[in-house]
């Protein structure tokens, strides 16, 4: 290759460019808004799919769980009293849905816009991320809400990279090394076992219209969801995934594969691991609510945790969420189908990495390869951590925090002993 990407053309690349995001209120979705809104203020226009009965109703969650958050600081104090006047004049919010076709926007708000004839690119991170989630639902979602994207896509004549973000556990519990490459149609994790998406879509279907026509008391709402997540529980294990969630991923996927074989438009596939806080930017160490593996941090600093086990030595794969939305957006600009950039003055920029794919390309956004973190180092900095930083009681005096399993008579390490993880 010619040369190397650098945060100056990636930025670059945004300008003047119309993005449609899904999944903005979601935790990665709203980094990438203001990631892209930081570093290049010039883009075009960002259009936010958002969830909504009506559009004050999605222009109110935007406000509230999006812009208003303490994410947006660094812009907030970059354009003072204008911060309002510069979200506004780039940010156009869509009540939709991706459950729907054409994700439920009217035809006469996308002739309005111009939508279509204007985006340039799109990224579809909404999901439910719900390991044990209604099978009909977590279908509806992480398989056909893909489908209604690709519809939307391939309707977008000026369409340049379509990315779809993923996780890099639809490979299962899979051991070794996993190769960067897409799901097969109708491939599942066991041998000999075909899977068909359309026959998962009946199958849910049917189950949900024979529970919608019982009357009986057996039937009530508690029950038929509890008969709809056992169902997409068995589904998944009987094709070789450990819980709904990554099942549902993987045929999203094979979706994304079908549909968009031998077109023009650059097409990604982002898997990152375990995501947690942000590392670096825009604000050190920010997070919603609890994720993954800060639940077992949580549950130690407040001492309701007991013991965990797993190895030692097993790879903790976390990845901070601004190393995800960074990967994301060097992955766009690296194989954008435009060939013909303009930089601000107007003047052709020449693209050295410059990628038109043949087929969809998948990038595995993790650590464990590069830089491994056991477990081990999860119990080390845990226990250094609240040793150099403890609780603070009621009476204002500082809570001596124990290390798991001081409580049952013996270290960490010893309960720890047993392979495996949650």
């Amino acid at each position: 290759m010619a040369g190397m990407l650098n945060e100056a053309m990636i930025a670059e690349y945004f300008r003047n460019k119309s993005v449609l995001i899904t999944g903005a209120t979601g935790f990665l979705g709203k980094i990438l808004v203001e990631k892209i809104l930081r570093v290049q203020p010039d883009v075009k226009m960002i259009y936010l799919l958002v969830r909504a009965p009506d559009a004050v109703a999605a222009r109110q969650r935007v406000e509230t769980e999006v812009v208003r958050r303490e994410l947006f600081c660094l812009l907030r104090q970059r354009h003072g009293s204008g911060f309002d006047t510069f979200v506004t004049e780039r940010v156009v919010v869509l009540a939709g849905d991706v459950t729907c076709e054409s994700f439920g926007i009217e035809a006469k708000k996308l002739r309005e816009l111009r939508l279509t004839d204007e985006l340039n690119i799109i990224v579809n991170s909404a999901a439910t991320t719900n390991f044990y989630e209604r099978y009909d639902k977590a279908l509806d979602v992480n398989v056909m809400g893909v489908k209604h994207m690709c519809d939307f896509a391939a309707r977008c004549p000026n369409l340049e990279v379509l990315l779809h973000v993923s996780t890099a556990y639809v490979a299962g519990e899979k051991h070794g090394m996993v190769p960067e490459r897409l799901f097969m149609d109708g491939e599942t994790l066991r041998d000999g076992i075909h899977l068909d998406i359309d026959a998962e879509l009946r199958l849910a279907r049917d189950l949900r219209n024979q529970m919608e026509a019982d009357n009986d008391i057996d039937m009530l709402p508690k029950f038929k969801r509890k008969a709809m997540k056992d169902l997409g529980l068995t589904r998944a294990r009987h094709f070789g995934w450990p819980n709904t969630y990554v099942f549902t991923k993987s045929m999203g996927e094979m979706m994304l594969g079908q549909m968009t074989c031998g077109g023009d438009v650059s097409v990604l596939i982002v898997r990152p691991s375990m995501i947690t806080s942000v590392q670096s930017d825009p604000l050190p160490g920010w997070l919603e609510g609890t994720r993954t593996i800060d639940m077992i941090l949580i549950g130690y600093a407040k001492q309701s945790l007991s013991c965990f086990l797993a190895d030692l030595d097993l790879t903790m794969d976390v990845m901070p969420a601004d190393m995800v939305v960074n990967a994301m957006m060097a992955a766009m600009v690296s194989h954008a189908s435009s060939s013909r950039w303009l930089d601000s003055n107007n003047k052709p920029l020449q693209h050295p990495l410059l990628v038109r794919p043949s087929k969809l390309l998948v990038y595995h956004v993790t650590s464990s390869m590069r830089h491994p973190a056991s477990y081990a180092v999860l119990y080390r900095t845990g226990i250094r951590y609240f040793e150099d930083h403890p609780r603070m009681g009621p009476d204002g005096r500082a809570v001596r925090t124990q290390k798991v399993g001081d409580a049952a008579g013996g270290p960490l390490w010893a309960l720890l002993a047993l392979q495996g993880l949650l």
